[in-house]
């Protein structure tokens, strides 16, 4: 038994703890951190329009590809996933030497795929956490990359440095059930964590299925990165492929239950109705920025509130700095989006703020971090459109499009180096030397001089930290994140009472 890495440990079969992880295993999109706490309803992905009918039903066959780190057996993998032997042995018949398993091979786990909170494809396993595991390797390396350290810490309640010896954590791993665009044939999909060394040509060749095929099923990976998550077409154990089922019409239950509801569901779906037309109308007027006036929100003495029209700001903007361009900003369909992020998947997640999650995407052919906000979040959203659709600077981050379907979305260029906070607070990132770290600290004064100074109407970005500074590939800073910013007159003195932002350091301003 000890050949194969494997002792007994309270009862249960274990395996050891590897000496060293694979080269491959960091994930460079993953750039900001995120905070211990979070709010356990975030970072769950939204599936497009065509799949929200699966999404309510599920399918009943996914299959798990566990890549082996080291020798194993079908026992101990069967534990992980609380499946029986057999059953996973049906799904792996070219196994040989019985219950062992060779490292570097993959062993194909089925589950079943189901509609999590109503909101996301996937399934929850239950592990029972031992004194020298972390979140990082129950997700790395016990789970071999089927999840990830971020979506461990939004599924579970316990502080990642407090767990208890012998507690029982949720492990969920993503997938999917298809997409009728793309084909009625296949119905049942295998995640599959990309390692070092795969690319699109032989994954193609392993699963026998055509690379554009493939590319169609997983429009935002990129195959080559050794890094991710992508679905591939799975088979039953008889060699065959589940074909996709379609759910249509309403079922003499759903019909008996509507019924029943009468007066009361319609009263609720009007002033539903009424509510969600009423904010999406106020987003809309908000986002005609070329043609309504602009909402400044300035505050003088105790509170009283002016509108500068936008022929006035144009011609202070006149006195003031002549040559401003005001560009417009791309407005984006959600399916668009959706399929540049896999469906919203937690593998494309590269941050959270405290209006939103950030998703990784590229869209049409350029690398972008799409911020998505709860609609409730209109104001913080309307603010961060209107200051960068209008303030274009070197030292500003620039964004490039929005989308208010279902969601609400702004989709910026994406930095390589992540954020200021990551660079002196994480301990795996190399130091930065003090050359760079001044270069980043000027950029950002330029940035902020620029929205104080050199803009009518002038901006206060009242959330200013090291996580608001983000780095490009020269090591360049940029100021991020204005949905809290405020209008203000130039030259004029105003004084705000609310407290905003994040907690820390005020300046006597």
């Amino acid at each position: 038994m000890a050949r194969f890495g494997l002792h007994m440990a309270k009862g249960s079969l274990r395996l050891r703890r590897p000496r060293r992880w694979s080269p491959g295993m960091h994930d460079p999109r993953w750039q900001w951190r995120l905070p211990k706490k979070l709010d356990s309803q975030a970072g769950k992905m939204k599936m497009n329009r065509e799949e929200d009918e699966q999404c309510r039903h599920g399918c009943e066959l996914a299959v798990a590809s566990y890549y082996v780190w080291e020798a194993s057996n079908l026992t101990y993998i069967s534990t992980l996933f609380n499946r029986p032997v057999p059953e996973v042995q049906r799904y792996n018949p070219g196994v040989s030497g019985g219950d062992v398993v060779d490292v570097g091979t993959r062993v194909n786990v089925p589950f079943a795929c189901g509609c999590l909170n109503g909101d996301f494809l996937g399934h929850t396993f239950t592990y029972v956490f031992q004194s020298d595991d972390t979140y990082e390797e129950v997700a790395r390396f016990r789970y071999s990359n089927l999840t990830t350290l971020e979506w461990m810490v939004q599924v579970n309640e316990y502080d990642p440095n407090r767990i208890p010896d012998g507690a029982t954590i949720n492990v969920t791993v993503n997938c999917t059930c298809g997409n009728r665009r793309v084909s009625r044939s296949y119905g049942a999909f295998t995640t599959y964590p990309l390692q070092p060394g795969d690319n699109l040509s032989g994954l193609a060749a392993e699963s026998g299925l055509p690379a554009r095929l493939l590319e169609l099923y997983n429009p935002g990976p990129n195959f080559s990165g050794g890094t991710g998550l992508v679905f591939v077409p799975a088979k039953d154990p008889s060699g065959n492929y589940p074909p996709l089922k379609l759910r249509r019409g309403i079922s003499s239950k759903a019909i008996a239950s509507i019924s029943i509801a009468g007066v009361v569901a319609i009263a609720l779906a009007t002033f539903c109705l009424f509510t969600g037309f009423y904010r999406m109308e106020k987003v809309m007027e908000a986002l005609a920025l070329s043609k309504a006036s602009d909402e400044s929100d300035f505050k003088h003495g105790q509170g009283s509130e002016e509108k500068t029209s936008e022929s006035e700001l144009d011609a202070g903007a006149s006195r003031k700095l002549s040559g401003i361009t005001v560009y417009q900003s791309v407005e984006f369909y959600y399916e668009e989006l959706a399929q540049a992020t896999n469906g919203f998947s937690a593998t494309n997640v590269i941050g959270r703020g405290g209006s939103g999650s950030v998703y990784y995407a590229e869209l049409r052919g350029e690398k972008t971090a799409i911020k998505k906000m709860d609609k409730h979040a209109s104001k913080e959203f309307l603010t961060e459109l209107k200051v960068l659709t209008r303030v274009h600077h070197l030292n500003l981050v620039r964004l490039i499009g929005y989308c208010i379907e279902g969601s609400l979305f702004l989709v910026y260029e994406f930095l390589e180096n992540g954020s200021l906070c990551q660079h002196l607070r994480v301990s795996e990132k190399k130091p930065l030397p003090w050359s760079a770290r001044m270069n980043i600290a000027l950029d950002s004064a330029r940035g902020l001089e620029y929205i104080h100074e050199n803009t009518v109407p002038v901006y206060i970005h009242r959330d200013i930290k090291s996580a608001n500074i983000l780095i490009d590939r020269d090591f360049r800073g940029k100021v991020a994140d204005f949905g809290l910013s405020r209008l203000t007159e130039y030259g004029s003195a105003s004084s705000y009472s609310r407290l905003v932002g994040t907690f820390g350091y005020m300046s006597p301003e």
